[in-house]
């Protein structure tokens, strides 16, 4: 049967997408719902000056505004529809995922089965419109606060231009979180994350325009503008090496007598991942620090302000901040797999099903033993993280290198790639089965 499987996998080719019509249909419903949103970063806010607002926003560039541009594909920077991006649905349920962990009720809720997930997708969804509605008013306010060479950054200001931009806004949001709803069921790969991917992607030819121009410019020689490309690419291929990098925990099942046959003591196996938080330690340890200066920048406040104080140490390239910054990631790094992978649920699973991990107890002493490994190996993964996050930032900060060629995007680019990639594997061998099935069952009817 492992052998049947392996073949399979690699028959499994792009070339055979010629016959698999599902998979067709899937991948240009995804191709069709990415060129809807590529759209709509472009449909801008009303009342909206967008000359104004683009000198505004290259005035106050940099910390969290450049993040959440980088996130929402330009469309902050262009002050459109998607200006918020998908960001208030990921903060909704991971928010959602913590309470979860920490709240019996919700955990209840969530062993429930289909019913519960699905109720515990609805608060998310109601949790993202609240959210949104929130981050929506304070961008109104604070667009009607702001003003560049040429004029304020809002045509008229009042309360019809903010129940306007709240209502354009968090509308967008919703949007965006349907849509990727609907590619995770009708296409391939998770759609939210596809959103995201799309706009680093979409962006990254002006990224590697404007590194190139910083090189023209003589910001840095032509050897080390090929040393950062490099770099690039290393850091992209140890990515790939991490995030296929897993820990095999052996898991045995005893043999048993079935009339005068004797059935199971296969042997299988737990996949534990050196990274299983994914990229959200960066996402959550960038949304924190970079929140002074975001304050600083949008309120105008002078260096002797408490807060100012704080945002020129967490400035890219300050020791606090990069220490701050590690630290925050190592701790998500833990705290989100702890929520995700649980010892006790599956040390149970496996004695509920008479499995068992060979030299090893059932039960405390098997919980006791996956807590054990996987706290090694996400101290191995936490300080991955932390190299792959901290290495461009100092480069961002010395070469003011743009924000597509950080970390996270990089980690999301990557990670995102080879997921959809695995499915539409996935789907290739799933077809190449179901192409067998319908054989042997043409023989059987002609035998």
């Amino acid at each position: 049967m492992a052998s049947a499987v392996e073949q399979l996998a690699k028959n499994a080719n792009f070339g055979a997408l010629a016959k698999a019509t599902e998979l067709k249909k899937r991948l240009l419903f995804v191709m069709g719902a990415l060129l809807v949103y590529r759209l709509g970063t472009y449909i801008p806010v009303p009342g909206i000056d967008p000359h104004v607002w683009n000198e505004i926003f290259t005035q106050k560039g940099g910390g969290i505004l450049d993040m959440f541009n980088m996130f929402s594909g330009g469309a902050l920077q262009r002050m459109t529809i998607f200006a918020l991006n998908i960001m208030p649905y990921i903060s909704a349920s991971i928010i959602m995922q913590l309470a979860t962990a920490m709240s019996p009720k919700l955990e209840a809720l969530k062993k429930e089965g289909e019913m519960g997930r699905m109720k515990i997708n609805q608060y998310t969804r109601y949790f993202t419109v609240l959210l949104a509605s929130i981050q929506a008013y304070g961008l109104a306010v604070g667009l009607e606060s702001m003003h560049g060479a040429s004029g304020s950054a809002v045509i008229d200001p009042g309360l019809f231009f903010r129940i306007s931009t709240v209502i354009t806004i968090v509308g967008g949001t919703v949007f965006l979180m349907w849509l990727g709803e609907q590619i995770t069921a009708r296409g391939v790969g998770n759609g939210i994350s596809l959103i995201i991917f799309a706009g680093i992607v979409a962006e990254l030819p002006r990224a590697i325009a404007s590194t190139l121009e910083l090189g023209r410019q003589g910001t840095f020689s032509a050897p080390v503008l090929l040393l950062l490309f490099a770099m690039v690419i290393g850091v992209i291929a140890f990515i790939v090496f991490i995030e296929r990098s897993q820990r095999r925990v052996i898991v045995q099942y005893p043999k048993r007598q079935a009339g005068n046959k004797m059935q199971g003591g296969e042997s299988s196996h737990i996949p534990l991942k050196l990274n299983t938080a994914g990229v959200i330690p960066p996402i959550f340890a960038s949304s924190l620090l970079l929140l002074p200066l975001t304050i600083v920048g949008f309120s105008g406040a002078e260096g002797g302000d408490f807060t100012a104080t704080i945002a020129r140490f967490l400035q890219h390239g300050q020791p606090l901040y990069m220490a701050l910054y590690g630290g925050l990631i190592i701790f998500f790094c833990f705290f989100y797999t702890a929520i995700v992978f649980n010892p006790e649920d599956n040390a149970e699973m496996l004695r509920k099903y008479g499995g068992f991990i060979p030299g090893i107890r059932p039960g405390k002493h098997t919980a006791d033993h996956l807590d054990y490994i996987l706290t090694r190996i996400t101290s191995i993964g936490a300080l991955y993280m932390v190299f792959i996050c901290l290495l461009p930032e100092f480069l961002i900060s010395k070469y003011q290198m743009p924000f597509y060629f950080g970390g996270t995007s990089l980690l999301i680019v990557v990670t995102v790639t080879m997921d959809t990639v695995a499915q539409i594997h996935s789907h290739l061998i799933a077809h190449q089965y179901e192409g067998l099935i319908k054989k042997s069952k043409l023989r059987g009817r002609r035998g």
